[in-house]
């Protein structure tokens, strides 16, 4: 991992409890959600990230999710959980309905990058479609490549990626290093290759709905 993402993976509460809301969100959005901050003011706003790497295994996100709410819940007037489905199956929703707070509506980040509305209108033409974020493009060795031990056995591409035929980059940021790292991933698992600019899409109007 970069070193930069583990800081902001790792970095716990920032700044350090001086907010009245709780971001409590996966940490690979760290560097969208601090940027959303700094660029609108929102200084009642921490945030306080659970490792991103939680996302290999998505049947722990609602413990850790829980064990976070309950250990930081005293300290804010809200809790706001920036963590979509992710692969829980609805037992995310589910457990903050629970626990009484919100969270971001919609089935991953892939989505709500995108827009979710659009992002479902066209699943159906994108069937096939691989999708990396900033986050992923940055960290496709420590989440995709390694994982799956295409590093060990790259025989395994064929076989897990035969049924795609693109790799869609939806960029947060308008980055020639990553539209280029993209490119080489796209290559690497033998796909062609689109690059989307969509901004932080519906981050940024579910966050900005918080802070009002």
């Amino acid at each position: 991992m970069h070193p930069d993402d583990q800081s902001l993976t790792e970095a716990g509460l920032a700044p350090q409890g001086r907010g009245s809301i709780l971001l409590l969100a996966c940490g690979a959005l760290a560097r969208e959600i601090l940027a959303l901050r700094a660029a609108n003011g929102w200084t009642h706003m921490d945030l306080h990230c659970l490792p991103a790497n939680l996302h290999l295994w998505p049947e722990r996100i609602p413990d850790a999710v829980e064990q976070a709410v309950r250990k930081h819940r005293d300290r804010y007037a809200r809790i706001f959980v920036v963590y979509a489905d992710c692969g829980t199956g609805g037992l995310l929703a589910a457990r903050c309905a629970d626990l009484g707070v919100e969270m971001v509506a919609g089935p991953h980040c892939y989505a709500f990058f995108e827009g979710v509305e659009r992002f479902q209108a066209q699943a159906e033409d994108e069937i096939t479609a691989f999708y990396l974020t900033d986050f992923l493009v940055r960290q496709f060795d420590a989440f995709v490549w390694q994982p799956m031990g295409f590093d060990r056995h790259p025989e395994l591409i064929a076989m897990m990626f035969g049924n795609y035929t693109q790799l869609i980059y939806q960029a947060q940021t308008d980055d020639p290093a990553l539209d280029a790292k993209a490119r080489d991933c796209a290559a690497r698992l033998g796909l062609a290759y689109t690059r989307r600019v969509t901004g932080y899409g519906d981050l940024a109007t579910a966050l900005a709905r918080q802070a009002g």
